[in-house]
């Protein structure tokens, strides 16, 4: 397993997010192109959605994977994922398969981004009806949503399998979920133990999978969750991997950060104060980067003082 460290003195790292809604494949291309050119940018991301999440519910949207296929033969630097990969859309061994294709194409640049997928919750857990985009998501594909308990059951039994198909050259898996005979998977990563996992997580139940597993965390932060509640997931984190007989310190902290057109005084706060508190992965995103100066500007107003910021 790869090990990190966020301690005070790690590097900050600053990525780029790309979410496939309502934007071109040319716009995304034309984006990470520039964003390969940029030092200051360590990694460009995706996301794994098949209906848009805001405004026009019949508007474009393009599927990851193969997306991220496309930019991965197109880009030379960048490290390179989807935050995160729904465990619900593809099964373990064929998104096994899919990820060491990728880091094959992209000479081992891939970060194995994961998370639990769209889960239907219980009527007493306070959501409003239609509240759930994933609900639409799902049935539009025919695929059925499944409980929380069910679907961070499924996510550690899907990071299992990655890590096998990664390192042996041939094994049986018999799992509650899935049964795996003669699996062969070659070629194998160009990373020798496989694509660092970044598992995507908020509560102690799937966070428990992340202290037993996860080389990165990821979480949403501002503007959706406050710097505090960021800060209190992350302390949860460190006494779930004490409590499993793990180091907290083998655990990246990486947090996502929307940018509004206006919003980058707000940002700027935001990674100084999650930079204080340990993280030293941010992935900022934006839809002004879209436009033809948005990636300059980014880098300008946000990135570079980021950077700055996490020196002092």
């Amino acid at each position: 397993m790869l090990t990190v460290c966020y301690s005070d003195d790690m590097e900050l790292r600053i990525g780029l997010k790309t979410s496939l809604m309502h934007v071109s494949y040319d716009d995304v291309y034309r984006v990470w192109q520039e964003a390969d050119e940029i030092p200051e940018i360590s990694d460009a991301w995706l996301w794994d959605h098949l209906l848009p999440l805001r405004g026009d519910r019949g508007g474009d949207v393009l599927e990851g994977w193969t997306t991220l296929s496309a930019l991965a033969a197109q880009t030379s630097r960048l490290r390179l994922g989807l935050l995160v990969t729904s465990n619900r859309l593809r099964l373990p061994a064929l998104l096994g398969k899919m990820a060491s294709t990728v880091d094959v194409i992209s000479g081992g640049r891939l970060i194995m981004g994961l998370g639990v997928g769209g889960t239907v919750q219980p009527p007493d857990a306070g959501g409003v009806p239609g509240e759930n985009p994933a609900v639409a998501e799902f049935a539009a594909y025919g695929i059925p949503l499944i409980s929380p308990r069910e679907g961070i059951a499924r996510l550690e039994e899907t990071v299992r399998i990655l890590r096998k198909m990664w390192t042996e050259e041939e094994f049986d898996y018999q799992g509650t979920f899935t049964t795996l005979v003669g699996t062969r998977n070659a070629p194998k990563p160009v990373q020798p133990a496989g694509p660092p996992v970044l598992i995507g997580a908020w509560g102690d139940r799937a966070l428990r999978v992340v202290a037993a597993h996860a080389d990165i965390w990821n979480i949403p932060g501002p503007p959706h969750n406050s710097v505090a509640d960021v800060t209190e997931r992350s302390r949860t984190l460190d006494r779930l991997c004490v409590a499993a007989g793990r180091d907290p310190a083998e655990i990246e902290r990486s947090v996502q950060i929307t940018v509004s057109d206006d919003g980058a005084p707000q940002a700027r706060e935001a990674i100084a104060a999650l930079t204080a508190v340990g993280f030293r992965h941010v992935v900022v995103g934006a839809r002004r980067q879209y436009r033809p100066d948005g990636l300059t500007w980014l880098l300008e107003e946000v990135i570079r003082p980021g950077y700055e910021a996490s020196m002092i």
